[in-house]
């Protein structure tokens, strides 16, 4: 483990602890009698057990304040509830990007803009410098309103930044919205992770990039608690996911644009069905597929409309399909309305699915309870899913209710983006410090879970096999250890670990324990 020379201490014993994680014959060496007899004459408290479960499954761990709340709700239970409406209401409000985040967060035809505007800067860039003389050192002026100096250092041109600025800003967000309760509701910014995460889109994509931000916040988390089946829609016609899985691409066989002869991609449609709702055992074939990117076609984007959709008649497949056993067309290729109407049927077929209850039943309970959840509590809450017509509100106060949610052999492995933004909440790391920011967010990236960068469709994986390896709880302690260096008293903590833990980090200097208090394998369980 890499550590400064005076922390080389802090870094064995929070190697130890992670040891611990992993059930490594590795193990710090028992602390004295009289600290063991202290530990273990600590009983494990039932209601400290409930409010660390609660808080860290439906956000993102607990928090001084966060704590005094279960209380004042009269238990974790209550609150574990009541935070099912309370999120809800909060999703019905506007979120609240701090300023200088906000590039990401504009009106979607200012955002196409921004995105054209960016592009022409470059090209012009580029034919600039293509027309400079070998040999010459001096940069030509540039088209529009880019100077020499700026094109010299391409940075210091907004034009030319302005996707990654929206990028990172809807970056920033995320890890402020997850870190900092009184900025967004603990369990909206949980669900807002859950279904942006089940409907991937990842930043990598190029043309996708600029609008992930927007997609986010306007397209998930006001459907979180909503209805399944106008979260779906608000994700389908939204322009992150019709570029991210080329929809917009998809046209009718043998359409003509300009000169070039196109047709059908079946990116989109293949992972409507198989990731976003019926799942890959759900019944469909590939002929399914098919016809169902044929029923889509004409799906695309829309620069100056506020919603960046549109249905464009000419680029439909007005013939015959079916999808599932249903009929879909043939369609008047001149009424829009009948074109647009079969993708709309389509996305309430798939939507009200058996298999897609169950699917979407699988992946809460997988999330929220365990990594092999009881079938019992899966079958559960299915049956709430297809008798709410897909309320999601119900479906989770269903989970929460539910004796296998509070079930403590039912345990959940924090992810990398989990364990940073419980560290960071723990400690009151702001996002406004730019180097909290960057420390997170690089460590987010060589942990694999980049923020809105998981390159395949699937979402990144939630299991502890895939983050619990040796390196990465390496990666974790130096995280942990950095964080506690300058935090406050972590000590409101104490009654959430075991008193094996307590014991342990009790026999280090006083300086290094809130570092291992984050490092624990108490608080990477959750």
């Amino acid at each position: 483990m890499q550590a400064l020379p005076r922390f080389s201490r802090a870094a064995l014993a929070a190697a130890a602890l992670c040891a611990a994680t992993l059930s490594s014959p590795l193990a710090l060496a028992a602390p004295p009698a009289d600290q063991r007899a202290d530990a273990s004459s600590a009983p494990a408290n039932s209601a400290d057990t409930a409010t660390w479960r609660a808080l860290s499954r439906l956000g993102y761990g607990p928090t001084p304040a966060l704590v005094a709340q279960v209380r004042q709700a009269g238990g974790a239970r209550a609150w574990a509830l009541a935070q099912v409406d309370a999120a809800f209401a909060a999703s019905r409000l506007p979120p609240a990007p701090a300023p200088e985040l906000a590039a990401f967060d504009q009106p979607l035809p200012q955002i196409f803009a921004s995105v054209k505007a960016e592009r022409e800067a470059r090209r012009a860039l580029r034919d600039a410098r293509a027309d400079t003389p070998p040999g010459n050192a001096m940069t030509p002026p540039m088209a529009g309103n880019i100077n020499a100096k700026q094109a010299a250092s391409p940075d210091m041109a907004p034009e030319l930044s302005y996707i990654k600025d929206s990028a990172q800003g809807a970056a920033a967000w995320r890890l402020a919205a997850c870190s900092q309760p009184t900025l967004e509701n603990p369990l909206l910014a949980r669900l807002t992770e859950f279904w942006f995460n089940h409907l991937n889109v990842s930043a990598d994509k190029g043309a996708a990039r600029a609008f992930v931000g927007h997609y986010v916040l306007h397209a998930i988390r006001p459907n979180v608690l909503g209805r399944f089946e106008d979260l779906l829609l608000a994700s389908a016609r939204h322009p992150a996911m019709l570029y991210y899985l080329d929809q917009a691409l998809s046209v009718a066989e043998g359409t003509m644009q300009g000169e070039r002869r196109r047709g059908l991609n079946e990116n989109y449609a293949r992972e409507l069905m198989e990731l976003h709702t019926l799942g890959v055992n759900g019944g469909y074939t590939q002929n399914d597929v098919r016809e169902l990117a044929r029923v889509l076609t004409g799906w695309t984007v829309a620069p100056q409309q506020p919603d960046g959709f549109r249905f464009a008649p000419r680029l439909h497949d007005d013939g015959a399909k079916t999808v599932l056993g249903r009929a879909f067309g043939p369609t008047d290729p001149r009424d829009a309305r009948a074109g647009e109407a079969e993708g709309l049927t389509a996305l309430h077929l798939l939507a009200t699915q058996p298999a897609t209850a169950h699917r979407v039943a699988l992946r809460l309970a997988q999330w929220f309870v365990a990594d092999q959840p009881p079938p019992a509590l899966v079958d559960q809450l299915a049956r709430t899913f297809q008798s709410s017509q897909g309320d999601l509100r119900a479906v989770m106060r269903q989970l929460v209710q539910s004796p296998a949610f509070w079930d403590p052999s039912n345990r959940l492995f924090k992810t990398p983006l989990d364990f940073t933004c419980s560290a960071m909440a723990a400690t009151g790391a702001g996002t406004d410090d730019e180097r909290e920011l960057r420390r997170s967010a690089g460590f987010l990236n060589n942990a694999g879970q980049g923020l809105h960068r998981w390159p395949t469709p699937d979402g990144y994986k939630t299991d502890a096999a895939t983050w619990r390896s040796p390196d990465a709880l390496t990666r974790r302690a130096d995280l942990a250890l950095a964080l506690g260096r300058g935090a406050p008293d972590l000590g409101w903590l104490q009654p959430f670990l075991s008193p094996a833990t307590r014991a342990r980090i009790a026999a280090q200097p006083a300086q290094l324990q809130a570092g291992l208090m984050l490092a624990s394998p108490d608080f990477m369980n959750k």
